[in-house]
C-alpha cells in the first residue's frame, strides 16, 4: 500500500493574506481554518482519484499545529495534530512515506514580495544549509528526502511555487494566488483553487516515481541567523552549538540531515522564550 503524507500549512492557501488570519488570536482565524481544511480535503480527494489504495496521512503544519477541523476531514485520511512531535511540520513521516504533498506553503524569510514570508517563526532571519539558504520549503523537502520520500506537489503563492521549482524539478505546482506584498495578493476564488489542487494532487501521485527526492547527504553543516540575542544565547547552550562571526549567527555540524533538522526545531523552540 502507497504511503502519502499531506503538510499543510496555512499561509499559502488560496484568500488567506494577513497575519490576523493565520493566529488563533486573530479576528478572520476561523474562517482561514475552514479554507484551510477544504484545500487539505481537496489534496485527498486527488491523492486518492490517483491512487485509490493509498493510505494517506495529513500533518497539520501550522503554528499550534491545530488548525484543520478533524470533523471537516475528509474521513479517508489520519490526522497528524499537535505539537511537539517527531519531524515537527512532517508528523507522521517515516522510512515507510512513499510521496510528500506540501499545501498551502510560504516562501522562506528573506524572500520579497511574497505573502506571510518567514522561515519557521519570526526569528529565524535565514537558515543556511551547506551554505544555501533554505526555507521551510527546502528543509522539510530534505527532511522527507531523508527517508527517500519525494515532494511531489506545493501550493501557495507564486514565489512559493517558484522556490520549489529550484529545489524539486519537474514536481508539480498549484498557484492559489500572486504575491504583491508581503500582506497582500491576487488570489484565485477558493473553489478554483480547490480544482485545481485536486487535479494536480492526482497527477503528482501517479507521477510520483518520476520525481527525484531532495536530499542534503551528511556530514550537514548549519547556519542561523537569529534577529534576537538572547536565542543566540539559548543555542549557545546545545552541545555542538557555537556563536559565529557577527554575534547573531549560529553554527553546528549534524552526522546526518535528520540530527539537522532536529536541532533546527529546538531552536525554533527556543525563539519562543522570552528572558526572565
Amino acid at each position: 500500500m502507497t504511503k502519502v503524507l499531506i503538510s499543510a500549512d496555512l499561509e499559502g492557501i488560496s484568500g488567506v493574506v494577513h497575519g490576523t488570519e493565520t493566529s488563533p488570536e486573530g479576528y478572520d482565524y476561523a474562517r482561514s481554518r475552514a479554507l484551510m481544511t477544504a484545500e487539505v480535503n481537496a489534496a485527498v480527494a486527488g491523492v486518492l482519484d490517483g491512487d485509490p489504495g493509498a493510505e494517506v496521512w495529513v500533518a497539520d503544519a501550522h503554528g499550534p499545529f491545530r488548525n484543520i477541523l478533524p470533523e471537516e476531514l475528509d474521513r479517508r485520511a489520519l490526522l497528524a495534530r499537535g505539537k511537539p512531535r517527531p519531524f515537527g511540520m512532517l508528523g507522521g513521516l517515516g522510512p515507510d512515506t512513499d510521496a510528500v504533498l506540501f499545501v498551502g506553503y510560504h516562501a522562506r524569510a528573506g524572500s520579497g514580495p511574497a505573502v506571510l514570508a518567514h522561515t519557521m517563526n519570526g526569528v529565524n532571519l535565514d537558515v543556511r544549509v551547506g551554505g544555501r539558504s533554505l526555507g521551510e520549503i527546502g528543509l522539510n523537502a530534505a527532511m522527507a528526502g531523508y527517508f527517500g520520500a519525494p515532494v511531489v506537489l506545493l501550493s501557495g503563492d507564486d514565489v512559493a511555487c517558484a522556490e520549489f521549482g529550484e529545489l524539486v524539478p519537474g514536481a508539480a505546482t498549484v498557484e492559489v494566488k500572486r504575491a504583491l506584498a508581503q500582506a497582500a495578493a491576487v488570489a484565485l476564488h477558493p473553489e478554483e483553487a480547490r480544482e485545481r489542487l485536486r487535479t494536480a494532487a492526482a497527477g503528482a501521485v501517479v507521477r510520483r516515481a518520476e520525481i527525484a527526492p531532495f536530499t542534503v547527504p551528511g556530514p550537514v553543516e548549519v547556519e542561523i541567523d537569529l534577529a534576537l540575542p538572547h536565542t543566540v544565547d539559548l543555542a549557545t547552550l546545545i552541545p555542538g552549538v557555537t556563536r559565529a562571526a557577527g554575534g547573531r549567527t549560529i553554527a553546528y555540524t549534524a552526522a546526518d540531515y535528520a540530527e539537522a533538522y532536529r536541532v533546527a526545531l529546538l531552536v525554533g523552540q527556543l525563539a519562543g522564550i522570552t528572558p526572565a
